[in-house]
């Protein structure tokens, strides 16, 4: 397991095997995340938005649930009142 040493100045050198797989060149910008107990180095993207699109999955349309109930709904009261 790699390591690293803090330097006087607070600087801390990237293991090379993790610059290269999460593909960190210099200039990019990391964050450094304290959980209580640890800290951890988050990798930011140079675009955000384009990062996170399709995180989430697309669910179902509730309204078309919705309309489809309520026209089941429908047609089993105009048959009670035939």
């Amino acid at each position: 397991m790699p390591t690293a040493i803090v330097s006087n100045k607070g600087w801390v050198v990237i293991p090379k095997i993790y610059r290269q797989k999460y593909k960190l060149k210099p200039g990019d910008r990391v964050r450094i995340v304290d959980y209580g107990g640890g800290l951890s180095v988050v990798p930011l993207p140079e675009d955000p938005i384009t990062a996170l699109r399709g995180l989430l999955a697309p669910e179902p349309s509730l309204t078309a649930d919705l309309l489809a109930e309520r026209q089941k709904e429908k047609s089993i009261e105009e048959s009670r009142i035939e």
